[in-house]
């Protein structure tokens, strides 16, 4: 560790440099303070460096891998941004040797400090598997032993548990010794590569010796691949906790949970790391770093002197490698409160309810539009989604937008999103939308604040969420669940569907289900809590998804037959038998609608009323007479039912009187595109997206 040196930065962002910690062939960690007085490890890229795209990328997703992983076993990302053209990243500052530096100075850990050191780092693998990364490059050298325990740095090569692997056959990614075979020979690299990383690691911690060891790189990789690891070193006692990490075939290797529960540390584990000669180093370090950024008296720091910076660093810490990450900026967007302080939701303004008797609107004549807006949509926009005082939308250059539902003029816009991927409202306080890079980001609906953001999603379409999570589909067709209080990965399932199929999934989530529509005619039902399959109707519809709509546990299936299911058990409550079709055709079921008591649904466009708790026909003036498009949505608000007719070439919206006292009716033949419209409504208005014009009708 050294003084700073003329061409180094003076501040970076909020944080001014002190020192530095460490340097390599990719940039330099420096030790920073902000303005409050709080230490940060900062790592940025030498300036001519700063350029390279190829860098750029790997700094991104360092700083992204880091932040997906929200648990108290890694050096968490505090900030990260571009300075004057130079990226950096600001971990929080750990007070401690590295394992690396411990051992050197101390020697082997003995038995329980190692029993305690293997039970911590395999909950940092849980953490860093459950938010679906895969560290890569686990080491003494990563790992920061503090009075809370280890914590594990340098997330520089990291990637997706499901990406493709970033080395060929013959590069190095990883300290030799420590990557594992398939990591060596280029192979596609999950999550067992670490469980052999942390045998490696922990090999060196009970013995002071590598477990590979060769006279050059090429020998030590040939003996991770082909040869046995040297455990002669390592007490008897712990070579059964060891031995199966290292297992060549990485399908043998235990998880990381049984690691922890075979390690079986001593009770109280935890003071391992505040007694003995490791604990005095690390309170040494923690009282250099005290030194080095405050006064006597603890006022706020001003210019260190030479010596004294000398002084401090003498026992300073070390927090993060500065080689290995790569670099490129990433620019964190967001208001000055933390990405999970969320706002609470704006609710919409009522338009208000016209009412014929008080001169809103003449009998016999259809009241004007709230406001229209042609050219708002993208042509490829998925539907309208009302989301507060919002309508979300794809944006006509690219990402998505947010239009007031008052007026229709741009309220924010992110074109960093894909809407190909659908967006979602989280509790009208968030939309969660797809990134371009297939990360799951976030937004305050009102304002498009960008809020937290999960790297690690590898999200191709959103399906639902609810109180706990978002689900997506990811880009290999698996769901995942990613939790709205931290970002972080909660589970990974395959599942017997095609989620990515031409009509691509839908579903929505309550009581502790996620229910899917599949392409394929089927309603697959997952756990929310554990990705397990719960139940599954086969056969639904006939080459397209079914339909479903959700009230309480009832939901409502169409298709090719009309049902009710618990939601909760996939036990039928009802099927509607009355309605077959003429011999050699199908029936089709159209978009299910459910209100108050009644659920209100098309048969081969003729829309009709059942009692929603017995599934019989129910009477209503309407019946049978209107045409709807069974593909549309059928809407209710205000005093209306709202449906969609369309031919070839137009189309218009029906709405229809719910109050049997009052047989009004209105038909907007409006519908100028019937291959790309649909119909919304909230707040006392229906938002029509009419191919890329987008209106706001309203209602009586």
């Amino acid at each position: 560790m050294k003084p700073l040196e003329s061409g180094d930065p003076i501040r970076l962002g909020p944080y001014r440099v002190l020192a530095v910690l460490g340097a390599g062939g990719m940039g330099k960690v420096y030790v920073g303070q902000d303005g409050e007085g709080r230490a940060a490890a900062v790592k940025v890229l030498h300036p001519h460096l700063s350029h390279d795209a190829n860098l750029a990328q790997r700094f991104v997703r360092e700083a992204q891998m880091a932040r997906a992983v929200t648990g108290g076993s890694v050096a968490r990302v505090l900030d990260a941004r571009t300075e004057g053209g130079r990226p950096w990243i600001a971990t929080e500052f750990l007070t401690g040797p590295t394992l690396a530096d411990a051992v050197a100075s101390h020697g082997p850990l003995d038995e329980p400090t190692v029993r305690a050191l293997a039970a911590a780092l395999a909950g940092a693998l849980r953490d860093i598997h459950a938010a679906g990364l895969v560290h890569r490059d686990l080491k003494p050298a990563n790992i920061v032993l503090t009075a809370t325990g280890p914590r594990v740095i340098d997330f520089g090569i990291a990637r997706p548990e499901h990406g493709l692997t970033l080395t060929t056959t013959g590069q190095v990614p990883v300290t030799p010794g420590y990557g594992a075979p398939e990591q060596v020979l280029g192979q596609r690299v999950g999550p067992p590569a670490d469980v052999f990383s942390l045998g490696a690691v922990l090999v060196y911690a009970a013995s002071g010796r590598p477990a590979y060891e060769g006279a050059h790189v090429a020998a030590v990789q040939y003996e991770v691949v082909h040869g046995e690891p040297r455990l002669e070193h390592v007490p008897p006692a712990l070579r059964p906790l060891i031995g199966p990490c290292l297992a060549k075939d990485p399908t043998a290797r235990p998880l990381p949970e049984q690691i922890a529960a075979y390690a079986a540390p001593p009770r109280n584990a935890g003071r391992v790391w505040r007694q003995g000669p490791l604990a005095g180093d690390i309170t040494a370090r923690a009282d250099g770093l005290h030194r080095l950024t405050t006064l006597p008296g603890g006022v706020a720091p001003r210019p260190v002197s030479r010596r004294r910076l000398l002084t401090g660093l003498a026992a300073g810490g070390a927090v993060l490698a500065a080689g290995g990450g790569g670099a490129a900026w990433w620019v964190l967007r967001g208001e000055p409160d933390g990405p999970f302080d969320i706002p609470p939701a704006v609710p919409a303004p009522k338009a208000g309810i016209l009412d014929a008797a008080k001169g809103d609107y003449v009998l016999g004549e259809l009241p004007d539009p709230l406001w229209s807006v042609p050219g708002a949509l993208s042509k490829e926009s998925p539907a309208p989604l009302l989301a507060g005082d919002v309508v979300v939308t794809g944006a006509p250059g690219g990402g998505i937008a947010a239009r007031s539902v008052v007026d229709g003029a741009v309220r924010w816009s992110a074109p960093g999103t894909t809407p190909r991927g659908r967006y979602l409202s989280l509790s009208d306080r968030l939309v969660a939308a797809v990134g371009r890079d297939g990360s799951l980001v976030t937004f305050v609906a009102s304002t498009g604040a960008p809020k937290w953001t999960a790297p690690a999603a590898e999200a191709s379409l959103l399906l639902a969420s609810d109180d706990e999570a978002v689900y997506l589909v990811t880009e290999d067709g698996k769901v995942r669940a990613v939790g709205r209080s931290d970002a972080r990965v909660r589970w990974t399932v395959g599942v017997d569907a095609d989620l990515l199929a031409e009509s691509r999934a839908r579903g929505l989530a309550a009581h502790g289900r996620l229910v899917l529509t599949v392409p394929d005619g089927s309603v697959l039902t997952l756990d929310t809590k554990t990705g397990r399959t719960v139940w599954r109707l086969r056969d639904q519809a006939e080459g397209a998804r079914p339909k479903v709509a959700l009230s309480d546990r009832l939901l409502c299936v169409s298709g090719k037959y009309l049902s009710a299911v618990d939601v909760v058990t996939g036990k039928q409550v009802w099927r509607a038998e009355n309605f077959k079709p003429p011999e050699g055709q199908v029936f089709f079921w159209g978009s299910p609608t459910l209100h108050g008591e009644h659920l209100y649904v098309s048969a081969r466009e003729v829309l009709l009323r059942f009692d929603l708790r017995t599934g019989r026909p129910s009477d209503w003036p309407y019946a049978g007479l209107v045409q709807c498009d069974p593909h549309g949505p059928l809407v209710v608000q205000g005093n209306g039912l709202w449906s969609v007719a369309v031919n070839r070439t137009e189309g218009g919206i029906n709405v229809l009187s719910l109050d049997p006292e009052n047989e009004t009716t209105w038909v907007f033949r409006i519908v100028r595109n019937p291959e790309a419209y649909w119909i919304e409504g909230d707040a006392d208005r229906v938002v029509l997206m009419d191919g890329t014009t987008l209106t706001a009708l309203p209602v009586f």
